[in-house]
């Protein structure tokens, strides 16, 4: 059976708060992502379908985001 946290890997970017800076506007203009804010940890979760957090993976990489 599957662990559940391979599942949340295929459909979330978890990334320092700062990394999108500047990007944020077009990232939600071309993808449908929901960007939750963790202040407590200072970091953003790009949450999406598996499909779509593939894409925004390498689009993230194309703009210079090192992607975990």
């Amino acid at each position: 059976m599957s662990h559940p946290d391979s599942f949340r890997d295929s459909t979330q970017i978890v990334l320092p708060a700062g990394a999108i800076d500047g990007l944020r506007e077009d990232l939600e203009a071309e993808f449908t992502v929901t960007l939750a804010e963790d202040e407590d940890e200072d970091r953003v979760r790009l949450i999406g379908s598996p499909v779509v957090i593939s894409d925004v993976s390498g689009w993230l990489i194309r703009h210079g985001v090192s992607v975990p």
